[in-house]
């Protein structure tokens, strides 16, 4: 089902979802691979911890019967972010990735803010990562496994037993956003404080504290990225 999400983007509701690795030609990167060499110079001067390792973004994308799939080819990480630098220029390339939305008993959702010294530092969206080789299978990617692995590793939180997959789908700005809304039996800060307790564990957390929205009044224009606020309005859309 296709639906009009605000800022631009498409929200599709599906049942399932699954990926796939494909070989791809990326021309644009090959053409602009001064520009990249300059743009990781830049990065690296800012955060020195950045690793140019291999991940994997999306050159396809279908939905048949509520079921999607998505195309994924594998380049290196200095490639994706001078990609989403510049704006994502490539119209044929998208960085795709899937994120558990931790939803308390309350229907509030809980979101992580970014340390300062990662690459999207301040900014404040739901436990993801952009797929790599640890995602891949054979030749399946598991978005499904890598959202719920980065829910582990920067929450600490493990998904309930029996749940309905169902995902939505947030298509817009360059992002192919799958994201799995997962409701928890805690209130929002009985979860918070689960979230928290393993944050303050971590030798080097990659977040640097647990938000909780829980009505259009929390969204965050300046710091949630787009796919988080069209989520958030549709989420909160019957509070407006």
């Amino acid at each position: 089902m296709l639906e009009a999400a605000p800022l631009g983007f498409r929200l599709s509701r599906l049942r399932s979802v699954s990926a796939r690795l494909v070989p791809f030609d990326w021309a644009w990167a090959e053409d602009h691979a001064e520009m990249i060499a300059e743009n990781w110079r830049r990065r690296l001067a800012e955060r020195t911890g950045l690793f140019d390792g291999p991940v994997l973004l999306a050159c396809g994308l279908s939905i048949v019967d509520g079921h999607c799939e998505a195309q994924l080819f594998e380049t290196r990480y200095s490639r994706f972010i001078a990609f989403r630098d510049a704006g994502s220029p490539d119209a044929r390339v998208a960085n795709a990735f899937a994120a558990i939305v931790p939803v308390a008993r309350d229907g509030s959702v809980l979101l992580g803010e970014m340390g300062p010294h990662t690459a999207n530092g301040g900014q404040i969206y739901f436990p993801c990562g952009t797929p790599d080789r640890d995602d891949v299978r054979g030749e399946a990617v598991d978005l499904a496994g890598s959202a719920a692995r980065e829910l582990r590793e920067e929450t600490g939180l493990s998904l309930p037993d029996g749940l309905a997959e169902e995902w939505v789908l947030l298509k817009g700005e360059g992002q192919f956003a799958f994201l799995r809304p997962v409701p928890f039996p805690e209130d929002a800060e009985d979860l918070r404080a689960r979230m928290e307790c393993h944050r303050a564990g971590e030798a080097e957390p990659e977040l640097a504290r647990i938000v909780i929205a829980r009505g259009p009044g929390d969204v965050d224009r300046a710091r949630m990225p787009g796919f988080v606020r069209a989520f958030l309005a549709d989420a909160f859309a019957d509070q407006r």
